[in-house]
Parts: structure tokens; C-alpha cells; sequence
């Protein structure tokens, strides 16, 4: 649209006058500037104004000034005359007539009868004739443009063509678009203009004489036009259009892009605006051009990177044309190149002189010119790599000048060398002749000498050393894709490069500048990052250890890496840093697993004891982190990170055990001395708070925890944790004052010495205690656990122990491995001939019963009870994960020996395995249930307990009344029961329920975890007496009824009656189908075993089974039937063998005589003691010690209760 070349344009002065309706800025306007905006002016001069206010009308008069000694004003009121109205109906009438013929321009009613051509006809009209005129040449435009379906054209119009009266034509424009807005819009006028001839001005008046339409003209130009705009003639033009109207309104410019961009249409707009675009205050670091065309390629929005990297590609396409967008802005990015390159740069070698960087062609980049120069060559990897930008061969020779010059020591500067390095390393392209490749050489040389200079001098952690390291590792191992990984990463974009592209780079890395040897033995020497956290960003000299470790390349040179990882660990810092973890895991592979099979002692030194105890020394004397150590104090993190290290190192250890064992390597593990010492759960607690620093060492550390120390991680340690570490705690620890008195351990110590006299003094040290936090506890654990076996004497308050167990599950949050060993030596018996033996943590994860050989004044205090059952649970999962990685570590050692020695052997390592594993399982099975044993031999009262009341099946005595089977089984003496004496004073809140109850909530745990146990034990069997205890106190004691019919199939008639007397107990307390049918079988069972047992056998079965049958029958009334004909059946065949013996008196005519003497005796509803009595004495009156005669007594009874069960049920 270069047609309006030479016309006078509405400047950026006139048009923000006529935008603020500047009064005195419109007077300052030469006549040339005025004469475009006479439509405005005289519009507003002449129509009646909305704004009725005195300053207007003062305006309004300066306004008519103005205008009176201008000419052209008479001809625009001449204009504004006419009838609008009917004209408006005219041009209607017109469009339909158009429409009917098709678009045909034959007939018209605007205009009829054109004697000469169009423009002597408008210069020969008066004001109607010259609106109708023009009128009808617009709209036939615009229904051309309707009709085209958005293909360009360019129509020859004579009326818009003629300069001399361009002026009277935009004035009639104006006036017909401001009076005939509905007809005219303004956006439709302005795509009209865009196919004539100067419609570029002629736009830029219409915009000007309507300056409020400015951006609702340039978006609908916008959204309207094309998505590439230099691809056809219509978008050059629109584009010139739209970058006139911004021209004559600038303060606009960046909105009219940002609309492009919004859009993404006219891409070459954009960047015209750019190009056009003067910032008010020049910025010196970057050029509007770069940030603009950086945004587009390297924002988040792939929509308008797709949009502009397409311009780019269409634009090379193209021969190259100087009023090319695309060509114009590569210009001015070279000019911007060029401005900030160091003087007298060329490809030419340096002599050696200039070597040091202070020759004429070495000279350094300016310092205010770096952060210029790393945003252009971001930007020029973005062209290149995203948009498929091909440089030119004077781009590409700049470039490299630039990418090969020397920055200063600033951060900055190490910025724009590792920018430089990776656009080497995606466009090595850019070096072609020998000369430049030479030259890259020498630049990567000096790299390597200053980069440690630049580091120290610039204040920085990641400098570009590290990056070159890495790249070297990369290349030795062959890792293309890492690299170009890297490369995208420190560029912050993704390009595309190919593997193939980097040969030439491969070569010259590991040829000629870091062979391997160069590499690790320069990695070694590299200084740690101090303070090592996430905050650091870059790549660090861990990275370059990392993939070393990796790649193996310090065991294949035998370089020792073990002090660099220990130093660096140690200078660690939160957050943490995200490759700490992964260099962890690599250096522990690298230490078990050689680098070759050929060379299997080709592996990296572990971390020594020695180091690791040095920092965890404040940790390991007992007083956390915040201990006062004389040497340095190590931060949480490197704790943590060392405490990772051990763990994970002996799990790989057990992992590997079979590939070290054919490779006849055994690495030493960490000794359990080493372990005791480190407090693992207090650390793992101080990270349970720092979960968001740590990134995911907390849960790794979790996950190593419960393989390998499953005691550390019981479920009811985390409940008693949150107690102790919760809000409550918290504010009564912020009420505790600060100058409040601090007890001493000798003062503690002390205090427990004169119980029970300082019973109130030590009350109050332990209340004091209460308020410290677990860490603050620590102090205090051995004076607490020293002196716990003198709060087992007499006149102990009961408040004492329970503030010690308190204490205790305290201190067990922070160190329980510690507290856990000083308690059991504590607690050993007093009694002993011999001083007490001191146990360890080993002696006590071989054989846990340990714990339970306590004083046994300890089953009868309760705090402390609870205390030994946590500590005999904890002990025996350590056992199991104990066992389990001995025989891990030892078994495939054996086997690969024996297999060495007895090769061509039938398969003995196989069967030794199995025979190995099935011990440990018989070991830990027998192991529990002994604990089980004596726990459940702990709830039987004590013989001073029995001669006070006590009895085991108090614990049922508030909950379900009348125990089932209890009376017959007492009255008929069998072996195992207790007395029915009456309930001790103080009911059920006695010390030995209290500890009836603890054990079983053990116990239901321990069956839960493992139901083999509670098979196993009910196998072995228990005193009766303590089945109504077990059964209602350990609630998943119902799978018992899983196995209860394997129990009953077993040879052992005492196995069998402990069978169906614990089905009695469980059918009273689950009265559910599957115990039906479990009791079923039970009646079938017996009725089974009475048809084979012989006499003295059925005896000692049935006496006392029988009294279980009443249990069946309370619980399953259904099962009546098959009772009673069990009954029936045992009772004849009891009867048959009393007849067979000469007795002189018939048990059943004594019994129906009895009865008829005394009927009230035998019809209680409750049984009562008449009830009881009378088999007994029936059966010392009539048949003395006879054995049948007592069963059928022992049959009369049963059916007795059952009798009597109905009618109390009734």
C-alpha cells in the first residue's frame, strides 16, 4: 500500500488532540494537519453538544475561531445539510435492488444517469449528489467484499484514486460513515478500504475524525485478517494499514500487538510494531526486539509458538526482499550483534602472546553488554531451533565471534559461557572451516583454565566447569540423549538435535580436550558446594560425581571417591538438594557390585565407622542435635543423609548376597555397635517435621525403617507420638516458665533412692519432667530406668507409676533402642544369688523371652507392665527381621561354598535352603507362642490371689452374668478350676484385671498380625480356667472357629475337649452361622466318640464336655434335638453298663423318688443350689465312686440346665 506515499498524514500531535479535544493543541495545528480533521471539527462545532458546561462552551467558541478562516468548512456544512434520513432509505432501497440482481452493478437509485466518468461527475455535484456518488461506490465495494468469501482483491475505483480530490472524497467518507452509522459501520468501511487504492489514508482520516474507534478498528482488522500475513498481498497490505494507524497513535503500539498475539494473526504486524516501536527510556540490557520475539518462542503458550515459528519458516521460503518483515528483523537482531561485540574480534588465530585473553582479537566482552549478549543467543537457539531459523553465512560468523568471546568474572558472564557452550553443542553447525573449529578448541581450553577463577571470583556454586565435567562423562559413556538433555535444560527450551550431529563434538571432547583419566581425576580435586540445598541452582560438581559413579569410571581408574561424598555430605543443607539421594545410591551399587566380572575387586571404599560416629557424636552422648559436642556439629540434614546411606547400604548388602557369593566377595557390614549408637528414631522424628525440606528422604527413610527395624515403626509408638508431640503438650510446654527449677539426674536419682518417704518430692520433679519435650527428656533416661525397680516396693502411689510409664512412652519416641535395653536390665529379678547378668540390644533380638524374666512383682503392677509388653512386642518383630537377614547373609555364602566343594552334588544347597528357612520359621513360631504361654500364664491369679477371691474369669463378671458351663464344671471337680468364692473387695478394678486386659490387647494384636500364632497356641492348649478370659477378652479370637474342626480331628482326647469347651465359649460369645455349623460337627463328633471310646476314656471325655452342651443350646436353640438324642444316647449307654453290674438300687427310681419328694427343688427357674446339689449327692449316696453312675448324674444335670436355661429364657 505504498499508494499514499507523499499524501499528508494525521500525526501522532494532531491525533491525541483530537482524542482529548485539546482546544489549544488544535489551534497549534498548520493548515495542512487542520484540513484533514474538518469533519470532526465541524460536526462538533455545529450539532448540539451533550455536555452543556460552561468550559465547552468556551471551547466551543475557539473551536468556531478555528474553523472561520478555513475555506474548505463550507463545503462540509454544505455536506451536513442534506437530508440523511431519505438518503439512508435510498441506499436501502439500493441494496435490496442489488441483492434481487444478484450483485449486478446495472440499475442504480442512488445514482442514475452518469453523463461523463465518476470524477467529473463529483467535481460537477452539489453536496447530495457528491454524498449519493460516493455512497454508492462504497457500498458496492463492501457487498464485493460480502461476496468474495475472504479472497483479496483490489478494486479500481476512479473516485478514490484521483489526488486532486482525495481531500473532498474523505471528507464526504467521514460525513457519511459519523451520519449514517447503522448503514456504515465503521469496521465494515474500513475492510472496504483495504481493496482501493490509498485506503491506507484514507483509513487513518476516518480513524482520525473518530478517534474513540481507534482499537475497536484495529482488533476487527485483526481478527479479520490472516493467520501469516506476508503470504499474500492482502495481509501486506492490512499489516500497512495497521501499522499507519499506529503510527499516527504510538502510545497504542503495544496494545496493537499484544492483540496480534492474542489473535495470532499478522505475525509480520507484530513485528513491525516492534521495529517501529521508540521506548520512552532506552533499556540497555535487552532491545524491545529480542524480548518481544524471546516471548513468542519461549512463553508457555504452544499455540502462538506454533503461529510464529511457521512466519519464520514461510518467510525463508521467499527470496529475500528488503520490505520483508521477517528480513527487516533479522537485520536489526545482526546490527544488535554486531553493536556489542568485543573490538577487533575475527576468526583469525591468536599468536601466543594472545593466548591470555589480553590480545587485540581476544579482548573481552564489555560487562554491561553480557546479559545483551546471553539474551541473543538464547534467542537466536530459539530461531534456529524451534522456528528452523537457517542462519547466514555473515549471521553464523557473527555469531561464533560472540559465542567464542571471553565475558568478565561476574555471574552474569559464567551465564552467557555455559549459554555459549550449549548453542556449540546444539548447532555445531556454526564451526565449518578448520580455522573455527580451532578456534572452539582454544575457547573450550580456556574454559577449563578459568573456570575456577570465574568461580571463585564471580561468588558462585555452579560455575561451567561442572558442565563441562559432565558433558565429558557423558561423552566417554556415550549418553547423547543426556547431553542434549542438558543442553535443553540449561537453555530452558526444547529443540530438536540429533545424536548423529554431535560426533564431531564427541571427538574433539574425548580426543583432544578430557580424555576419561583427565575426567575422574580432575572430578576428585573439585572443592564440594558448601552448604548444599536446593536453592542452588545450575549444574553443581555432584552432578559430574554422579554420573561418574555411574558410568564406573572411578573403580576402572582406581580413584578413590569415598572422602569427596563423605566431605560432601557433611556440607548439606534444607531444602535438600534433589541428586543427594541418587549419588547415595550409586556410590553404595558402586561399593558392592565391582565394575567388571574380570576384576571384581574393582569397587569404592565404604564410608568407616569412625567417620559416620563423628557425626552423629552430639546425637549418640544422649542429647540430640543440640548437644554440646567439643568437635563440629553436623546439620539434621547430613544426619539424615548418612543414617539413608547405612540403611539402604545393609539392605543392598542382604539384596546382593547371592551375586557377591559367586563372585566369593563378602563387603563387611556396619556392626551392631555402630547401630546402637545412632538414635535412628529421634532423626527419623526430627524429619517427620521437615517433610517439605526434605523432599523424599523422609519416606525413603520410612520404607528402610519398616524392612529392616520393623520395631521402630509400631503402630501404637506413631498413636503414643502424636500425644506427645501434639497441641496439647505444645502449649503446656509454652506455659512452662522459663526460669522455672531444673532438676539434676543425682537429685532424681536420689529421690528414688528414699521411697516411699520422697514420694511427694519425686511426684513433683516428674511432673516437672512431664512439661519437657521427648528431646529435652533424653538427659534424664538413665536415672528414670535405673531407679524403676524400687517403684515395685509397697506404698508406691499408684499416680507415681503412671507419671513414670508417661515418661517412659516419651523418652520412647525419641531413642527406644537405648531406653528399651536399660529397662530390661533394670527390671531383672533382685533375688538373684548372683549379680544380674547386663544384657544388650544383640542378646535381646536373639532371645526376647528375655524381657518377660523381669521381677515378677512386675505382673502385678500395671504401668509397668504395659511397658514390658511394648518392650516383648518390639523385640519380637526385631527378632524376625534379626533372623531373617542372618540367615540372608549367611546362607548364600554357605551354599556357594558347598557348591564349590561338592560340585556334580544331587542338589544339597537347594535342600539345605529350605531346611534353613523352615528352622528359622519353627524357631520365631515357637518363639511367640512361648510368650503367648507365659503371658496368658501371668492372667491366672496367684495362690494368695485365690485365697483372697480372685478368679480368672473375672473379667466376664460385668459383662454377660453366669459364666456358661461354670457351675457344673466346679461342681463336678474337674481338674483346672478355681474357686467360686466371692468377688475380692474392690470388684473388677483390681490390679489383675488391669493386667489381664493389657495382655489381651496384646495378644488380639499379635493374632491379628500373624493367625498362625493363635492356632499354634490353642494346638498346644492353656488351663481352662482362662478360655472365658480369652475368649471375651481378645476379640479376634473368633478365627479359632477356622480351625476348631482340625482341632477336634486330632488323636488326643485332651486336645478334643479343649476343643469343644473353647467352642462353648465361642458360641455363647459369636453367635453366628459358621459357629452353628462348627458346634454341629462338635455334637457329631462326640455322639462319634461315644460308640468307640472305651469306659474309662469316655469318662474322662464326657464329664467334662457334657456341661458344654447347655452353652450349644443357650446359644443355638435349633440344636435342642440333636442335644437331647446325645444325651439320650450317652445316658443308655451308661445305664447299660450300671444294669450290668448286681446294685440294689436303680439310679433312675432313686432319682423319680427324690423328685417327687421334692418337685420345688428341681422346677427353679434359676437352677438354685438345690439344683446343684442334687447329682452330687445322689451320686455320693447311690453310687459311690462309680464312674457310669457319676456320667449319669452328670446327664440328669445337663438336661437339668438346659431345662432350666429355656424356662429363665422364657
Amino acid at each position: 500500500m505504498a499508494d499514499s506515499v507523499g499524501l499528508q498524514s494525521v500525526s501522532p500531535f494532531a491525533f491525541e488532540a483530537m482524542q482529548k479535544v485539546d482546544v489549544v493543541r488544535l489551534a497549534a495545528l498548520s493548515d495542512p494537519e487542520l484540513r484533514l480533521l474538518l469533519p470532526c471539527l465541524v460536526r462538533m462545532a455545529l450539532c448540539a453538544p451533550a455536555d452543556q458546561s460552561q468550559a465547552w462552551a468556551q471551547d466551543k467558541k475557539l473551536i468556531l475561531r478555528l474553523l472561520s478562516g478555513v475555506e474548505a468548512v463550507n463545503s462540509i456544512v454544505a455536506l451536513l445539510s442534506v437530508d440523511f434520513h431519505a438518503l439512508e432509505q435510498d441506499a436501502r432501497k439500493e441494496q435490496q435492488l442489488r441483492h434481487k440482481a444478484g450483485g449486478s452493478n446495472g440499475e442504480s437509485i442512488l445514482v442514475s444517469q452518469l453523463q461523463h466518468g465518476l470524477t467529473l461527475e463529483f467535481e460537477h455535484s452539489d453536496p447530495l449528489r457528491r454524498l449519493r456518488l460516493t455512497l454508492s461506490e462504497l457500498l458496492a465495494i463492501m457487498n464485493k467484499v460480502v461476496d468474495s468469501n475472504g479472497e483479496f482483491f483490489l478494486k479500481s475505483s476512479e473516485l478514490f484514486e484521483s489526488p486532486v480530490y482525495l481531500e473532498e472524497v474523505a471528507d464526504v467518507l467521514c460525513i457519511l460513515q459519523a451520519e449514517l452509522p447503522s448503514l456504515l459501520p465503521i469496521l465494515d468501511v474500513a475492510e472496504a478500504m483495504l481493496h482501493v487504492r490509498n485506503g491506507d489514508w484514507f483509513l487513518c482520516l476516518l480513524v482520525a475524525n473518530v478517534p474513540d474507534s481507534f482499537n475497536e478498528v484495529c482488533r476487527g482488522l485483526i481478527k479479520n485478517g490472516e493467520r501469516q500475513d506476508e503470504e499474500s498481498v492482502g495481509g501486506r497490505r492490512r499489516t500497512e494499514a495497521l501499522r499507519q494507524l499506529c503510527q499516527m497513535n504510538p502510545s497504542q503500539a503495544l496494545n496493537v500487538r499484544a492483540m496480534v498475539v492474542e489473535e495470532c494473526h499478522l505475525p509480520g504486524l507484530g513485528v513491525a510494531l516492534t521495529l517501529d516501536y521508540k521506548p520512552d527510556s532506552a533499556d540497555e540490557a535487552v532491545s524491545p526486539l529480542v524480548s518481544y520475539v524471546s516471548g513468542l518462542l519461549l512463553g508457555t503458550n504452544g499455540k502462538v509458538r506454533t503461529w510464529f515459528s511457521m512466519f519464520i519458516r514461510n518467510g525463508q521460503q521467499r527470496k529475500r526482499e528488503s520490505s520483508s518483515v521477517l528480513w527487516q528483523m533479522r537485520r536489526q537482531l545482526l546490527l544488535e550483534l554486531v553493536a556489542i561485540l568485543p573490538r577487533s574480534r575475527s576468526t583469525h588465530l591468536p599468536n601466543d602472546g594472545e593466548e591470555g585473553g589480553g590480545g587485540g582479537g581476544y579482548s573481552g566482552l564489555r560487562e554491561e553488554h553480557v546479559v545483551k549478549a546471553s539474551a541473543l543467543l538464547r534467542l537466536y537457539c530459539a530461531l534456529m531451533g524451534i522456528a528452523g531459523l537457517r542462519p547466514t553465512d555473515e549471521e553464523a560468523e557473527q555469531l561464533l565471534q560472540l559465542m567464542t568471546s571471553r565475558p568478565p568474572a561476574t555471574p552474569a558472564g559464567v551465564r552467557f559461557v555455559s549459554l555459549s557452550f550449549c548453542k556449540l553443542l546444539a548447532f555445531p553447525t556454526l564451526v565449518s572451516t578448520p580455522e573455527q573449529e580451532q578456534l572452539m578448541v582454544m575457547w573450550l581450553s580456556w574454559m577449563i583454565k578459568e573456570e575456577e577463577y570465574f568461580e571463585s571470583a564471580a561468588g558462585v556454586s555452579a560455575s561451567f566447569g561442572e558442565m563441562l565435567l559432565l558433558v565429558a562423562m557423558y561423552f566417554h559413556s556415550n549418553q547423547l540423549s543426556s547431553i542434549i538433555e542438558l543442553v535443553c535444560s540449561t537453555l530452558g527450551m526444547k529443540i530438536a538435535i540429533k545424536p548423529s550431529s554431535l560426533s564431531k563434538m564427541k571427538t574433539i571432547f574425548t580426543q583432544e580436550i578430557f580424555t576419561e583419566q583427565v575426567v575422574t581425576a580432575h572430578a576428585v580435586r573439585v572443592a564440594v558446594t558448601g552448604s548444599l540445598s536446593a536453592n542452588i541452582s545450575g549444574f553443581l560438581p555432584i552432578h559430574c560425581i554422579y554420573q561418574l559413579l555411574r558410568s564406573r569410571a572411578f573403580t576402572k581408574h582406581k580413584v578413590s571417591i569415598k572422602d569427596w561424598i563423605y566431605r560432601q555430605l557433611c556440607e548439606t543443607a534444607t531444602p535438600i538438594h534433589t541428586q543427594l539421594i541418587p549419588l547415595i545410591d550409586a556410590y553404595i551399587t558402586s561399593i558392592l557390585t565391582p565394575a567388571s566380572k574380570a576384576n571384581p575387586e574393582a569397587t569404592n571404599q565404604p564410608i568407616t565407622e569412625q567417620e559416620i560416629l563423628n557425626v552423629f557424636q552430639s546425637s549418640a552422648q544422649g542429647e540430640g542435635p543440640r548437644g554440646g559436642g567439643s568437635g563440629r556439629r553436623y546439620s539434621i540434614t547430613t544426619q539424615l543423609l548418612i543414617l539413608y546411606y547405612i540403611l539402604s547400604y545393609e539392605e543392598n548388602l542382604l539384596a546382593s548376597t547371592k551375586q557377591l557369593a559367586l563372585m566369593q566377595r563378602k563387603p563387611r557390614s556396619y556392626s551392631p555397635s555402630l547401630m546402637d549408637q545412632i538414635p535412628i528414631k529421634f532423626l527419623v522424628t526430627q524429619a517427620q517435621g521437615l517433610q517439605q525440606e526434605l523432599g523424599g528422604l523422609h519416606s525413603a527413610l520410612l520404607r528402610l525403617l519398616a524392612t529392616n527395624y520393623p520395631h521402630l515403626c509400631l503402630v501404637e509408638d506413631w498413636v503414643c507420638e502424636e500425644e506427645v508431640t501434639g497441641t496439647l503438650p505444645l502449649l503446656r510446654r509454652m506455659m512452662l516458665p522459663s526460669n522455672t527449677c531444673r532438676y539434676s539426674q543425682s537429685q532424681l536419682h536420689h529421690a528414688f533412692q528414699k521411697l516411699p518417704s520422697s514420694s511427694p518430692r519425686l511426684m513433683r520433679m516428674l511432673d516437672h519432667l512431664t512439661l519437657l519435650s521427648p528431646g529435652d527428656l533424653i538427659p534424664y533416661a538413665e536415672a528414670l530406668t535405673a531407679s524403676v525397680a524400687l517403684l515395685l516396693g509397697g506404698g508406691v502411689p499408684r499416680r507415681l507409676l503412671q507419671t513414670l510409664n508417661r515418661l517412659w512412652m516419651g523418652l520412647n519416641t525419641v531413642m527406644p533402642r537405648r531406653l528399651w535395653v536399660m529397662t530390661v536390665n533394670a527390671l531383672q529379678p533382685s533375688a538373684l544369688p548372683v549379680r544380674q547378668q547386663r544384657y544388650n540390644q544383640n542378646d535381646l533380638m536373639v532371645d526376647p523371652l528375655i524381657v518377660l524374666r523381669c521381677d515378677t512383682r512386675v505382673y502385678r503392677c500395671p504401668p509397668l507392665m504395659e511397658i514390658v509388653l511394648h518392650m516383648l512386642n518390639g523385640y519380637l518383630l526385631a527378632s524376625k527381621a534379626y533372623l531373617h537377614s542372618h540367615l540372608k547373609e549367611t546362607a548364600d555364602f554357605e551354599r556357594q561354598n558347598q557348591t564349590v566343594s561338592n560340585l556334580g552334588g544331587p542338589g544339597g544347597p537347594d535342600t539345605q535352603e529350605v531346611t534353613r528357612e523352615e528352622l528359622k520359621n519353627a524357631l520365631l513360631a515357637a518363639q511367640d507362642s512361648a510368650a503367648v504361654q507365659i503371658l496368658l500364664e501371668v492372667c491366672l491369679p496367684t495362690a494368695e490371689e485365690q485365697r483372697l477371691g480372685a478368679n480368672a474369669e473375672s473379667l466376664l463378671r460385668g459383662i454377660g452374668g453366669s459364666l456358661p458351663g461354670k457351675s457344673k464344671q466346679g461342681i463336678l471337680g474337674t481338674d483346672g478350676g478355681v474357686g467360686t468364692g466371692a468377688e475380692p473387695e474392690g470388684g473388677l478394678l483390681s490390679e489383675l484385671r488391669e493386667v489381664q486386659c493389657l495382655i489381651c490387647c496384646l495378644l488380639h494384636q499379635m493374632f491379628i498380625a500373624d493367625p498362625n500364632i493363635a492356632k499354634l497356641v490353642h494346638f498346644q492348649g492353656y488351663p481352662q480356667a482362662l478360655l472365658p478370659l480369652t475368649v471375651a477378652g481378645i476379640p479376634s479370637i473368633h478365627i479359632c472357629l477356622d480351625f476348631i474342626p482340625e482341632l477336634l480331628a486330632q488323636p488326643q482326647l485332651e486336645k478334643q475337649i479343649f476343643a469343644i469347651q473353647l467352642l462353648s465359649y465361642l458360641c455363647t460369645q459369636y453367635a453366628l452361622p459358621k459357629s452353628l455349623s462348627v458346634a454341629r460337627l462338635a455334637i457329631s463328633v462326640m455322639g462319634t466318640l461315644l460308640t468307640v471310646l472305651t469306659r474309662p476314656k469316655r469318662f474322662s471325655f464326657f464329664m467334662p464336655v457334657l456341661p458344654c452342651l447347655v452353652s450349644f443350646c443357650q446359644a443355638f436353640p435349633p440344636l435342642y434335638d440333636d442335644v437331647a438324642a446325645l444325651l439320650v444316647q450317652v445316658g443308655q449307654v451308661c445305664a447299660s453298663d450300671v444294669a450290668t453290674k448286681a446294685r440294689d438300687i436303680d439310679p433312675l427310681i432313686a432319682r423319680l423318688q427324690y423328685l417327687k419328694a421334692k418337685p420345688r427343688d428341681a422346677s427353679l427357674p434359676g437352677g438354685g443350689a438345690s439344683k446343684l446339689t442334687l447329682p452330687q449327692r445322689m451320686a455320693a449316696e447311690l453310687g459311690g465312686n462309680d464312674p457310669d453312675v457319676q456320667l449319669c448324674y452328670c446327664v440328669e444335670a445337663t438336661f437339668m440346665d438346659i431345662i432350666s436355661s429355656t424356662l429363665h429364657g422364657v
